[in-house]
């Protein structure tokens, strides 16, 4: 395994973290701490969850991840082993089973004290802000909605102090945010320094060969800024791995039991890109899925990254993408392909 640390910090962690989202749902509680056992075993020792998962959310299953990795830590005793990051949930129609007021103080005091119990522990290394109140693009919106964009921007002053009070508190180690936009990440930023408040560390957006839209201003607030990209979805929700060309809906793939999570990767452009970037994966004799994930591991501005599995093949394939090392004749041969379809996946 590679390590870095979080953005100015001296916190450790793995350059590939453990996404958990289908705990719960597509994977049982025995199935979860299999995966938790094996990433630990290999040096994975960066966990991510979020008060919403399972992914689809809805009121039964809420919260049922962090309970599966709280019953682990209390069976394996190996919480001093991992770097824990969580979420709190964003408003929204899609959570408003959950609460509606947002990053209100009573929502993240609500939203904190109920993932350390479901949890089993005292603290989280990581607190990230799951995504916006105010709407912006992501999640499959390609551009600014301007139009119907109505909300007003969140209060960045309150949500910083109240997060100060539970890093005091030594309920919360470091903080981050999550899906967010230049604007937001620099108003989060200046805030924090101009009322000497704690600093977001990391952000948690999505990137992928097909999705490559972070790089448009969002790299280089990583880069000056020194606020670290977690990559969530680097497999564009499994397109990437290759198993949905010519169509094909394989039996208890994501993308078959919940077709709209793969919809905002499926399209026209995106099918040619994943042919062609199948093509170059099979002239390095390595698997579509290790070349996506080996060219997000040496991207400068990426921290770690996210990946998510539901059966221990893909898991190990992931993990093994860490030994990977792109040619510069490769890398070429992508940028190639990024050229002809710069984005095709919103």
């Amino acid at each position: 395994m590679k390590y870095t640390t979080l953005s100015n910090t001296s916190t450790k962690i793995s350059k590939i973290c453990l996404g958990t989202m289908t705990w719960g749902n597509q994977n049982t509680e025995a199935e979860g701490h299999e995966q938790m056992d094996y990433a630990l075993e290999r040096g994975v020792n960066f966990f991510d969850a979020a008060e919403l998962y399972p992914v689809p959310a809805n009121a039964e299953t809420y919260g049922d991840t962090e309970r599966i990795i709280g019953n682990w830590f209390k069976k394996t005793g190996n919480r001093d082993k991992v770097v824990l990051a969580s979420k709190i949930v964003g408003s929204g129609p899609y959570t408003a089973h959950i609460r509606e007021d947002g990053f209100s103080k009573r929502a993240i005091k609500e939203a904190l004290e109920n993932s350390l119990i479901r949890l089993q522990t005292d603290y989280i290394d990581l607190y990230q802000l799951h995504w916006p109140g105010r709407g912006v693009n992501c999640f499959g919106v390609r551009d600014y909605p301007y139009k119907t964009t109505t909300e007003e921007a969140e209060n960045h002053f309150e949500i910083l102090e109240t997060l100060q009070g539970f890093i005091k508190q030594g309920k919360i180690r470091h903080i981050g945010l999550s899906n967010e936009t230049p604007w937001g990440t620099m108003k989060y930023l200046h805030t924090a320094d101009q009322h000497n408040l704690p600093r977001a560390v990391t952000i948690q957006n999505s990137y992928s060969l097909i999705h490559r839209s972070y790089e448009y201003g969002m790299s280089e607030v990583s880069l000056r800024e020194d606020i670290g990209l977690l990559v969530y979805s680097p497999l564009a929700q499994g397109v990437l791995s290759g198993k949905y060309l010519q169509g094909n809906l394989p039996e208890g793939a994501r993308g078959t039991l919940f077709p709209r999570f793969i919809a905002r990767y499926r399209n026209e452009g995106s099918d040619r890109a994943v042919q062609r970037y199948l093509e170059i994966a099979q002239k390095c004799n390595i698997s579509l899925t290790q070349l996506s994930l080996a060219y997000i591991n040496q991207l400068p501005f990426v921290t770690s990254n996210i990946i998510g599995a539901t059966k221990m093949t893909q898991l190990k394939e992931n993990i093994d993408s860490i030994d990977i090392e792109l040619s510069d004749e490769t890398l070429a041969e992508i940028e190639a392909v990024h050229a002809d379809i710069p984005n095709p996946a919103p």
